[in-house]
């Protein structure tokens, strides 16, 4: 199945969110900033997305600059913060199976449907 990790507040989101529902595909949404993703699923995304942890944080988030910034993390760290704070994951992000990406611009999510 489909799933989307979505946040209703953020326009590109809700921009892929509509394309997937037009696609007319069953497909999940999963609010991650609700519903917590544990180490393991950070991992699993990142892993099928084939990107290192740090493409997938949004480094522009106050909670990034205030506990992060300039520190030397590495990868298990910066998963862990993305878990801690889910707010610094990159969204939206469309899984299809075996296949994943991030859908900025939203357009993009059309590579996995």
């Amino acid at each position: 199945m489909i799933k989307i990790y979505h946040n209703p507040r953020c326009r590109k989101s809700r921009e892929a969110l509509q394309i997937l529902q037009e696609s007319g595909k069953d497909f999940e949404i999963i609010e991650y900033l609700k519903e917590s993703l544990s180490f393991d699923e950070v991992k699993a995304i990142i892993d099928l997305l084939n990107i290192p942890p740090i493409k997938l944080l949004r480094k522009n988030e106050a909670v990034w600059k205030e506990h992060f910034k300039g520190k030397t993390l590495n990868n298990k760290d910066i998963i862990s913060s993305m878990v801690k704070f889910p707010k610094l994951m990159e969204r939206p992000i469309v899984v299809n199976k075996e296949k994943a990406v991030i859908g900025r611009p939203p357009e993009s999510i059309k590579q996995v449907l």
